[in-house]
């Protein structure tokens, strides 16, 4: 099997980066869907894409059970060296990479079991709406067994060493409004000063409190208000929260009180506060059966030694939206080591590129073996 996957190592660091170098934002992968979507074509497979969305399927074999990768596509915007623009430092250039490094390695074999393999490159991971609009369009309705990877960061685990499942928690981002009046900046006294508004709505964020067992956070995350007349009070400001929680449970608590503290503040203060819900994302729900799959795929590429336990992570993946919307399915997302730094969404975050040979291997593994079955 490693053998089969390196005669493959060129074209997947090739792959990668060509990814890394062409990074496109959630729903605007039109370069990265048309790249994929040629290389599927040229490796003899089936292929779909969508009129309403980026994204594309590929799939081999015929038949019963039908197992799928997902691979996710889009970047990040954020600032590098001082310019805003997409960048890949989330390992979603590694994921596609890894995943179309599995399409050579199968059709490089000479016979595969009986099976359907799908491969599912999926847009707008980051806004946490991409897995629940490939579920919409049926892309998993009869799938039997789906997997996923992630690259993880080296705090959580080094290279050469992987986990069956990460257990990721629920996340949300919320968009705010204030709306008030602005003000003379002599006369603070005739109205809200939308800043202050913004400052205690941080503390009163810092002072809920749910069940101390359970991972949760909120926190402000960007506030925007005033202008260039530094004489004027401003009356109006928009905001952004992230949310976060290790369970869909106390994900539905935390909302209700940050909802709730938002009503406070408008009483306080004679002003209108709006939010919306602009992404949400569950909490891991995955299969046991899926887990020991990929745990036995795990100890056959880096030795039984090496297989770590499931990760429990606050981060969030809307991989998780499959099987929550489609139970049948068995799913579980593979957590790789690959010294991963500084970390995930930092804008130079760096990885071992050799992770990505073990990954690839990994997941063809879990393949075969899931087709065995």
């Amino acid at each position: 099997m490693k053998i089969m996957v390196e005669q493959h190592k060129k074209s997947i660091l090739e792959t990668f980066r060509h990814f890394h170098e062409h990074p496109e934002l959630s729903w605007e992968e039109t370069k990265t869907t048309d790249y994929i979507k040629e290389v599927l074509l040229e490796l003899g497979c089936r292929v779909r894409t969508f009129n309403d969305s980026t994204g594309v399927i590929g799939e081999i074999g015929k038949g019963k059970p039908v197992v799928a990768l997902r691979a996710d596509m889009d970047a990040l915007w954020q600032e590098v060296d001082g310019v805003y623009q997409a960048n890949h430092s989330c390992g979603h250039d590694a994921h596609m990479a890894m995943v179309l490094g599995v399409v050579e390695a199968l059709k490089a074999m000479d016979s595969l079991p009986n099976g359907t393999v799908r491969f599912i490159f999926q847009p707008a991971e980051e806004k946490g709406t991409g897995a629940l609009k490939f579920v919409e369009d049926g892309v998993v309705d009869d799938v039997d067994y789906l997997y996923g990877v992630h690259l993880r960061p080296i705090q959580e685990m080094p290279l050469g060493k992987a986990s069956s499942a990460i257990i990721h928690g629920a996340a949300r981002v919320m968009e705010g409004k204030i709306s008030g009046e602005d003000l003379h900046g002599a006369r603070p006294h005739l109205g809200a000063n939308a800043i202050e508004v913004g400052a205690t709505l941080v503390n009163m964020l810092n002072s809920i409190h749910l069940n101390s067992m359970v991972p949760y956070s909120v926190k402000m995350t960007s506030f925007h208000a005033g202008g260039k007349s530094h004489n004027i009070i401003p009356g109006n400001a928009t905001f952004s929260l992230d949310l976060r929680a290790q369970s869909n449970e106390a994900m539905d608590q935390l909302i209700k009180k940050v909802n709730h503290q938002a009503d406070i503040l408008q009483n306080l203060y004679g002003i209108n506060i709006e939010l919306t819900t602009t992404a949400k994302i569950a909490a891991a729900v995955e299969s046991q059966e899926a887990q020991n799959i990929m745990e036995l795929a795990i100890s056959d590429v880096l030795g039984a030694e090496n297989a770590e336990a499931p990760l429990v992570t606050t981060g969030g993946d809307d991989f998780h939206f499959y099987s929550i919307k489609r139970p049948h399915l068995k799913a579980t997302m593979l957590g790789l080591g690959c010294d991963l730094a500084p970390g995930l969404h930092h804008p130079n975050m760096t990885f071992n590129h050799d992770a990505l040979l073990n990954g690839t291997e990994i997941l063809t593994r879990a393949v075969l073996l899931t087709l065995e079955k």
